[in-house]
């Protein structure tokens, strides 16, 4: 007997496939309000907070039927990368974002979504599909979070319930109906603990982050020589983007777990490399050890920039984080910071 292809059916298949959170929006339900829905995102691109990324002004990103004229419907899905290594404290050693560590993302959550959608069609020969991981001009941080998966926190990244920020997020966009999910609610409460920390003063305020100020996008994203002053003395060893946001949040601190993607496991050299080796590498020891990596879009002579800054901001005693975090031991909560209060 041929399975029966409902929303429920999918969200068994994309859990098969090593999907671990899946939920599904109803583009029917966001029609009248897609114009409020892209406020934000217009307020942010006015602002120039988007930097050189001038993708992000694609006009493609405020109106989903631009990006496929038939959508119906969107499934979105998360997938955790989490891996318990710790970084070294010690200012010698250069700090690589855990989105890193492993194999290129793309790849390994690409292959997932690949395989669901060309489920979906052999399901439904009548079925359109289009997929992205972090390739498309799609809101995915909104869409997710309107799909159930988790909601956007004030460092702009999507917090799950159950995997903290550690979730890469992909879409499938269809023509097909499918019953969706309920929208996630805020539940960062007055916790600003992501943006005390940040070294740099990225967040300018509760869910908006200046990539002008931001060390992750000077690392991955600046092609310049050199780095801004206030960047370059603020690294902390980061050299290729910074999870500093991420570190110190409560409900990553608390509610992480290990992936059981193989493929996230970090490369034996990217945890713990140093500044100095890293400032010389060789375009051979960079393809030895970034291989199949996502870090590979970062220029040779970018990596060596950023080592090279942060090498030169410990000679002269460039000061440490305004708010200094201790991964092992979370501080304590507030009352009104709990991150499991009820929807």
């Amino acid at each position: 007997m041929a399975q029966e292809f409902n929303s429920q059916t999918l969200k068994e298949k994309a859990s098969e496939l090593g999907c671990h959170k899946v939920g599904i929006v109803s583009i029917s339900q966001w029609q009248n309000k897609a114009q409020i829905s892209a406020r934000p995102l217009q307020a942010w691109l006015n602002q120039g907070y988007h930097a050189d990324m001038a993708w992000m002004n694609d006009p493609r990103r405020q109106d989903i039927y631009q990006v496929m004229p038939d959508v119906r419907s969107i499934i979105c899905v998360g997938i955790n990368y989490y891996t318990p290594q710790q970084r070294p404290s010690e200012p010698e050693y250069a700090k690589i974002s855990r989105y890193g560590w492993g194999r290129d993302y793309h790849r390994v959550v690409g292959r997932r979504i690949k395989a669901l959608a060309l489920w979906m069609q052999e399901q439904d020969p009548q079925a359109q599909v289009r997929y992205y991981v972090d390739t498309g001009p799609v809101q995915d941080k909104v869409w997710a979070e309107r799909a159930g998966l988790g909601w956007i926190g004030k460092h702009s990244n999507l917090i799950s319930r159950d995997y903290g920020s550690w979730l890469f997020l992909g879409e499938i966009l269809t023509n097909l109906d499918w019953e969706p999910d309920r929208p996630h609610t805020q539940h960062c409460g007055s916790c600003t603990r992501c943006m005390t920390a940040c070294p740099t003063d990225a967040i300018r305020e509760p869910f908006v982050v200046d990539a002008n100020r931001c060390i992750a996008y000077h690392t991955i994203e600046n092609r310049e020589a050199t780095l801004p002053k206030q960047i370059a003395e603020n690294l902390q060893g980061w050299v290729a983007g910074c999870d500093i946001c991420q570190d110190v949040c409560p409900w990553n601190q608390r509610f992480a777990q290990e992936t059981d993607i193989p493929d996230f496991q970090p490369y034996p050299e990217n945890v713990a490399p140093t500044l100095t080796e890293l400032a010389t590498l060789s375009v051979s020891e960079r393809d030895r050890r970034f291989r199949a990596s996502a870090l590979r879009r970062i220029k040779l002579e970018m990596l060596q920039r950023n080592a090279t800054a942060s090498l030169k901001a410990n000679a002269q005693g460039a000061k440490l984080s305004k708010t200094q975090y201790h991964l092992h031991e979370p501080p304590p909560l507030l009352p009104d910071e709990s991150p499991i209060e009820s929807d």
